[in-house]
């Protein structure tokens, strides 16, 4: 059984306890070396064999996958926040679909709900935001070509940016000028793997505002 789970955040202790059973049981965790926290990989089991899917393809994720399926042995494909939000694993559930092997899907606390936490802020206000607009900058896989923000724009709303630590100032740049009206609330998040504590950072009106 392949179990595809959300690592969360970035914290150790904001994965899930469904996720966090999955680890410790997995025979083998295949987990995002670039984005997922490593402390939790002292959770696995003695004797589990640990590989890190930034240095891998597609192909080589599968044929580990395949692997393990003919052998019955547990899987654990390891993502950060929630899988279903840029985790690409509609490829890896195609592939698998196509050999026909089991999995599921443990979700996670997402990047963008850990911004509200860290900032104390709750999204939907009666009166002043009914919607969250969910993106992020542009990168070598995103197929969003050499557009680097998307042209979105609400009258009233919160805007959570997922986003890797350095591109701060290139996503209030971005987002400047787009037609945001001056209510409008830019929250970023950022984490970094091996990092204590993430960042968050609520640029307020205007795209001004402070980091926390």
């Amino acid at each position: 059984m392949v179990h595809i789970v959300g690592a969360g955040p970035g914290a150790e202790d904001l994965i899930t306890v469904r996720g966090l059973k999955f680890l410790k049981q997995a025979d083998i965790v295949i987990y995002a070396g670039s984005l997922v926290n490593p402390g939790l990989l002292k959770e696995t089991k003695q004797g589990a064999v640990i590989y890190d899917s930034a240095k891998m393809t597609l192909e080589q994720v599968m044929e580990v996958i395949e692997q393990a399926w003919k052998e019955q042995k547990e899987v654990v494909r390891l993502h950060t926040g929630d899988p279903c939000l840029y985790g690409a694993i509609r490829e890896q559930m195609d592939a698998m679909d196509k050999s026909g092997i089991k999995y599921d899907i443990c979700p996670g606390v997402s990047s963008f709900c850990g911004t509200a936490a860290a900032l104390q802020m709750e999204y939907t206000l009666p009166g002043i935001s009914q919607s969250v607009i969910i993106t992020r900058m542009a990168g070598k896989d995103t197929g969003a070509g050499k557009r680097e923000h998307p042209p979105v724009c609400f009258s009233s709303g919160n805007h959570g940016d997922l986003f890797k630590y350095g591109n701060v100032k290139r996503t209030v740049k971005g987002i400047n000028g787009r037609g945001y009206s001056p209510i409008h609330q830019l929250l970023l998040y950022t984490r970094q793997p091996g990092r204590k504590k993430n960042r968050a950072y609520h640029c307020g009106r205007a795209g001004r505002g402070s980091g926390a």
